[in-house]
């Protein structure tokens, strides 16, 4: 399914829901308590700005009394994008963001990667996959990219551990070419971006990799993510946990003026080798 077919299907989604809603004589904000998002969610819902999660598709159908309608088709249009159904929600938050954090402890963030690099990534988790499939996830991942590049592009501030650096994905030059591509995010002032030396020993939080975002008009979210799940989490206190976990990764890492040079070292080691 084309992106532009599938937000039509999205606003078809939340056209329905209006409807629905008012047919039952519930407003945006007692249809939210009901479901345990705000009312200003339940409108986003509507307008098509922000898509739900499964279990808020579920309790829409409980509460309204649809039987099993918005939940089928929130699983029809998940099943149509190229992203795995527990980060297509992400994607789409990626692009209303106001602010990214984002921290990486063996590879370099999906926002951040050369296609040849993410080619690879995909290739060594799926490698029976046909070309044709590995295109479309490249492409979808590249897209993602493009928020950069908009005049509403998010402030974005990543973490990577070094030996995100040191992973020779794809090989000498496909890693040099990498880490040129981030030394020309960071020089253009699109990115800010530091890395957690060897040095500094081990940190909770790296085995796991985590993107906090934050909005113009909701709250702010948490997505974490591990070997084939994904959890993206709203709730105040979790968003507060990750929040000052971010910061202590933040202390433990260099400097964004520090950790320049040691990427464009890392580059040129892979040149040379």
């Amino acid at each position: 399914m084309a992106n532009a077919s599938r937000q039509a299907a999205w606003e078809f989604w939340g056209t329905e829901l209006k409807r629905r809603r008012e047919d039952a004589g519930l407003t945006q904000e007692a249809l939210g308590r009901r479901v345990f998002v705000s009312g200003g969610y339940i409108g986003q819902f509507e307008q098509a700005i922000r898509k739900p999660q499964l279990d808020v598709a579920v309790r829409i159908d409980e509460v309204l009394q649809t039987d099993g309608f918005f939940e089928r088709m929130w699983r029809r249009l998940i099943g149509a994008s190229p992203f795995e159904s527990y980060f297509a929600a992400v994607a789409e938050l990626e692009a209303l963001a106001t602010k990214i954090c984002e921290f990486e402890s063996l590879l370099i963030p999906g926002l951040l990667q050369t296609p040849g690099y993410a080619r690879e990534v995909m290739l060594s988790a799926t490698p029976l996959t046909s070309e044709e499939e590995l295109d479309e996830k490249v492409s979808a991942r590249l897209e993602r990219a493009q928020i950069f590049k908009g005049p509403a592009k998010p402030e974005y501030w990543a973490i990577i551990h070094e030996a995100a650096l040191r992973v020779p994905v794809g090989g000498a030059a496909q890693m040099a070419e990498q880490l040129d591509h981030l030394v020309a995010l960071v020089r253009s002032r699109r990115v800010v971006l530091q890395v957690i030396p060897y040095a500094q020993g081990a940190h909770s939080a790296m085995s796991h990799s985590m993107k906090l975002m934050e909005f113009a008009d909701t709250p702010p979210t948490v997505y974490t993510e591990g070997l084939f799940w994904g959890q993206l989490l709203d709730d105040s206190a979790m968003v507060k946990r990750a929040t000052a976990t971010y910061d202590l990764l933040r202390a433990a890492a260099l400097s964004p003026k520090v950790s320049l040079p040691l990427i464009e070292s890392a580059a040129e080691s892979y040149r040379s080798s």
